[in-house]
């Protein structure tokens, strides 16, 4: 039976070199499940694959889209498993890695399927967000489907403004379409998890901040600036500098916040993974702990 590898882990753990070495043990591509390198103007600040890496491994789903361009877990669902179907044909065992949690779920698990959002309805309900918060947007959701208001987290502010997004667009409950059945694939699915030490994790972080700085990160971000009211751009290393950009921060207030940040996402990201039973945790070093 033909396999699926996946190698996910919190940003910053190690997963890059690892799989480019499994990809080449099993003569594989390797398929991006990172929701931010499929965008074509952000290498520097989604640490997308080099081209020295691209040219060592052939990638997919890397540098596909344009910042305006809208894309979803269920069109990656849908682009994946298509892929797969063909990569198959001559490849039994096929590498993929990254660490957006929804992505990797919509190939394993699959996705309900949700109505498309349309630009006009995202684009009001995030300038909304910009200029009320979430309270007024959080109100709508109680009364619109009051069982996923008990569900959500509603400190997840992209998963309350879906929400509302597909009920205004449909005229129904977002719960009504979530069915939460596991579709079956026609490959087995192996998940590794890589994790490090709490503090050598950190440490590995914070390098990496200051390396994407030096390799010209701010450039990158002052070039995305006139796009930031873009979904694609609500992004830890995008927005800090865009507070920077705006006057609100200093500089070393960004980057620090910056660093912050992407330690919290990387326990937000272990978090997740460690209620999945199917992922086999390695650990790096001893001692693991979650990541503050």
């Amino acid at each position: 039976m033909n396999s699926l590898v996946i190698l996910l882990g919190p940003t910053g753990v190690g997963k890059t070199e690892l799989s480019l070495q499994v990809a080449e043990r099993f003569g594989s591509p390797i398929i991006s499940s990172d929701s931010r390198q499929l965008y074509k103007d952000l290498p520097i600040g989604t640490a997308a694959p080099t081209p020295e890496q691209m040219a060592r491994v052939k990638h997919y789903m890397v540098g596909t889209l344009s910042l305006t361009d809208y894309y979803s877990a269920s069109n990656f669902e849908e682009d994946v498993v298509s892929l797969l179907s063909e990569l198959h044909k001559t490849i039994p065992t096929v590498v993929m890695t990254g660490g957006s949690m929804m992505y990797i779920d919509a190939v394993c698990k699959g996705i309900d399927d949700i109505p498309t959002v349309t630009p006009e309805i995202r684009d009001a309900l995030y300038m909304q967000f910009e200029t009320e918060g979430l309270a007024p947007i959080l109100a709508e959701l109680k009364e619109a489907d009051p069982v996923h208001y008990e569900e959500v987290d509603r400190n997840n502010y992209k998963r309350v403004i879906h929400a509302v997004e597909i009920c205004r667009m449909t005229g129904k409950p977002y719960s009504s379409f979530r069915t939460n059945i596991k579709k079956e694939r026609p490959f087995r699915i192996i998940k590794v998890g890589l994790n490090r030490d709490r503090d050598e994790l950190c440490d590995r972080i914070n390098q990496r901040v200051d390396q994407m700085m030096s390799e010209g990160l701010l450039e990158e971000a002052r070039r995305a600036y006139p796009f930031r009211h873009l979904n694609s751009l609500n992004t830890v290393g995008y927005k800090e500098l865009f507070n920077y950009f705006s006057g609100e921060w200093t500089l070393d207030l960004a980057v620090e916040k910056i660093k912050r940040n992407s330690r919290v996402y990387a326990r937000k990201q272990m978090t997740w993974f460690k209620r999945d039973p199917e992922i086999c945790l390695l650990y790096t070093s001893p001692s693991p702990r979650d990541c503050s």
